[in-house]
C-alpha cells in the first residue's frame, strides 16, 4: 500500500470535514503496511503483510460527542461516516469534562521515517531470520523469535484550521533460545526506526550463549541481594514510572505522587540524584511523533532531574481546571546512563545476580508501585566480578520507585523494547543494592 502523502492526506480530511454540520469535527487518518515473520523450533511458522487505512471522524454538539470509523473514501463513504458520528453524538449524554477542539498548532518537523526500514523486503526478511536460525542451530539449540517491521503515517485536521501530518517506521525483533533439553533459556530484543542498526545474528547469539550457560541452574535461597538489570529487565520496570505520571491521579490521591491533603510530590526529591529522565520526539537513537493524540505538541521534557520530580503529565481538561499548561504524557522515555559497559558492572561486583529479564509484572500496591513478577531467560550469581553459576529463577516484589534509591551504578544507555508493552526506550543497565527476591520459581 503507497502511503498517502502530506498534500494527499490534507485533500481527503479537507473533503471529509466540508460534509459536517456539527459545531466541531475532528478527523484522524492513517495508513500502515505492517509485516513479519514468526518462527519457532529452528523454523519459520507463519510470515505476512497487513496493509490498512483508516479514518476516523468525530463530531461534538455542545459537550455531545459520537465517533465513526471507515476505511473506504469514496464521497458517498466519507459523507455516510460524518453522518453517523453526528447521529451518535445527538443521541450521547452530555460529558461534563469535554474540552474545545484546539485551533492551529506549530509541529517540528519528525525524523521517525526511515527510508531503508519502509524498503524491506520478503528476501531480507528471510535473510535476518536465517542468519538467527544458523546461530541456533550451531549452538546445537532452538530458537523461536519475531521480526516485525512496519512504515506509516498518521494525520488530523479539525474544524477549527489544526492540521498535522507524521511519517514513521519501525522495527522490532525478540528471540528466545533454548537448549535442546529446554533447561537452559537465553533471550534478546532489540528495536530500532532504522533497520540498518538491527543485527539479527549478534542478538540470537547473546541469546544462545545465555541459554548454553544457564542450563546448570542451582536454588539459592530468596532474599535481598545487589542485583545487575540489563535495560529490557529495567525497562519493565520503569515505566511503571514513565506513564503514571498523570497529575489528576496525583492531585486526587490515586497516585506514588500523592501526599496527604490533596498535594503531590511536584518539585520534590523522589530518587537518587543521578536519575534523570526525559522524553524527547527529536532525539536521534529514540525519535517519536512530535504530536500527540489531540493535537498537542509534543516537546523534550524533563520529568525526572537529579532525582526530583520536574513534571507531570495533564489533560487538558484537568489542566484548564487547575490553570496550568496542558502537558502530554510521553511516547517514550530516556533515562540518563554512566560510562561503564554491562561486563565492568559485573567485574565491579563482590556479591550479586545478573538478571537478563523480568516477566508478568503485576501491580500489587499502585500508591509505593510496588510490583510483583518472575525473572526468565537467563539468571545468574555473581562473586568477585565474575559470573560463577547460573541460578533458578526468582518472583521479585520490588518497587521501581524504592529501586531507584538503592541505586549503586549505572552502564552505558542502550535502546531497548519492553516485553510488557512493545514501547522502545533509551535505558542503562543498573546496579541496585536490596533487590527483593521473594520465592523461587521452577520456570526457565
Amino acid at each position: 500500500m503507497i502511503l498517502l502523502t502530506k498534500d494527499e492526506a490534507y485533500t481527503l480530511m479537507k473533503k471529509v470535514l466540508a460534509y459536517s454540520k456539527a459545531d466541531e469535527c475532528e478527523v484522524n487518518l492513517s495508513g500502515t503496511n505492517s509485516s513479519n515473520v514468526r518462527y519457532a523450533r529452528n523454523a519459520v511458522s507463519t510470515s505476512g503483510t497487513v496493509s490498512q487505512y483508516q479514518l476516523v471522524v468525530s463530531s461534538a454538539f455542545g459537550k455531545k460527542s459520537g465517533i465513526a470509523t471507515i476505511n473506504e473514501f469514496d464521497d458517498a463513504s466519507l459523507e455516510k461516516v460524518v453522518r453517523r458520528s453526528e447521529e451518535l453524538a445527538q443521541l450521547a449524554p452530555e460529558n461534563p469534562e469535554y474540552v474545545s477542539i484546539l485551533g492551529p498548532q506549530t509541529y517540528a518537523e519528525p525524523v521517525t521515517y526511515v527510508q531503508a526500514t519502509a524498503a524491506i523486503t520478503p528476501k531480507m526478511r528471510a535473510d535476518a531470520v536465517a542468519q538467527s536460525l544458523q546461530v541456533a542451530k550451531d549452538s546445537k539449540a532452538v530458537a523461536a523469535g519475531f521480526l516485525e517491521d512496519n512504515n506509516g503515517f498518521s494525520a488530523m485536521m479539525n474544524s477549527k484550521g489544526l492540521f498535522a501530518y507524521n511519517t514513521s517506521t519501525n522495527t522490532n525483533f525478540s528471540v528466545t533460545v533454548r537448549t535442546e533439553d529446554s533447561k537452559g533459556s537465553g533471550y534478546a530484543t532489540r528495536g530500532y526506526n532504522d533497520v540498518t542498526r538491527l543485527n539479527t545474528k549478534s542478538a540470537t547469539q547473546i541469546a544462545a550463549e545465555k541459554a548454553v550457560k544457564s542450563a546448570t541452574a542451582k536454588a539459592i535461597e530468596p532474599g535481598k541481594y545487589t542485583v545487575i538489570l540489563e535495560p529490557a529487565a529495567a525497562a519493565v520496570l520503569l515505566e511503571n514510572i514513565f506513564f503514571n505520571m498523570d497529575a489528576r491521579q496525583a492531585d486526587e490521591g490515586r497516585s506514588f505522587l500523592s501526599k496527604a491533603g490533596g498535594t503531590t510530590r511536584l518539585g520534590e526529591k523522589l530518587v537518587d540524584e543521578r536519575v534523570t529522565i526525559y522524553s524527547d520526539p527529536l532525539n536521534p537513537d529514540l525519535p517519536t511523533s512530535t504530536w500527540n493524540g489531540d493535537g498537542r505538541p509534543q516537546e523534550k521534557i524533563t520529568w525526572i532531574e537529579k532525582g526530583v520530580i520536574k513534571n507531570l503529565t495533564y489533560s487538558r481538561y484537568w489542566a484548564e481546571k487547575k490553570g496550568v499548561k496542558a502537558i502530554p504524557g510521553p511516547d517514550a522515555a530516556i533515562m540518563e546512563g554512566g560510562t561503564k559497559t554491562l561486563e565492568e558492572l559485573i567485574a565491579g561486583t563482590k556479591k550479586g545476580v545478573l538478571v537478563t529479564r523480568l516477566w508478568y509484572i503485576r501491580t500489587v500496591d499502585p500508591q509505593s508501585l510496588l510490583l510483583t513478577g518472575l525473572t526468565r531467560d537467563g539468571t545468574f550469581y555473581i562473586e568477585n566480578g565474575k559470573i560463577q553459576y547460573p541460578i533458578k529463577n526468582f518472583r521479585f516484589n520490588e518497587s521501581p520507585v524504592i529501586m531507584l534509591n538503592n541505586l549503586e551504578e549505572l552502564g552505558k544507555v542502550e535502546r531497548t523494547v519492553s516485553v510488557e508493552s512493545n514501547v522502545n526506550y533509551l535505558l542503562p543497565p543498573m546496579k541496585i543494592r536490596d533487590f527483593t527476591f521473594s520465592s523461587l520459581s521452577d520456570a526457565v
